[in-house]
């Protein structure tokens, strides 16, 4: 596969408000591994192989555990998730796919009840942005080196 376009030459000014959202994310009180763990789950439902390879790379570099990584997909089945991670990863993934179901009542009562007001806005800032970079890599070819 050819990359089409290197987007952050062709578009800096819009490169520079996806950062913003990154540096606002980074700023949250939204736990690092669990930032990793959202990234890379909406990563897995968009394809994006480029995320994929950044962010499983980041997630062990912060000491993420391998079994968790291997089984991140399949989460609702695996143990290895807390409550409040659960809460996140169903978030994301109605966040992610809201052209299906529209975020459902449940999904909001567990997210709800495991994140703070402020912590559900970030945590859905951070989906957002994560869904943004998944299209600009996907839409422009955007390869792991």
């Amino acid at each position: 596969m050819t990359a089409r376009l290197d987007f952050y030459k062709a578009g800096p000014d819009a490169i520079k408000a996806m950062v913003a959202l990154e540096q606002r994310i980074a700023k949250s009180s939204l736990e690092k591994p669990l930032i990793e763990l959202v990234r890379l789950r909406a990563s897995q439902i968009n394809g994006c192989a480029f995320c994929l390879d950044m962010h499983s790379a980041d997630a062990r570099k912060a000491g993420e555990n391998e079994r968790r990584l291997a089984t991140l997909s399949a989460w609702r089945e695996a143990p290895f998730f807390s409550e409040r991670e659960r809460a996140a990863l169903e978030w994301t993934e109605a966040v992610t796919l809201v052209s299906q179901e529209h975020v459902p009542d449940s999904v909001w009562s567990s997210v709800h009840g495991h994140f703070s007001p402020e912590e559900i806005t970030d945590l859905t800032l951070l989906i957002v942005a994560i869904n943004g970079w998944n299209r600009f890599a996907i839409a422009f070819r955007k390869m792991p080196a």
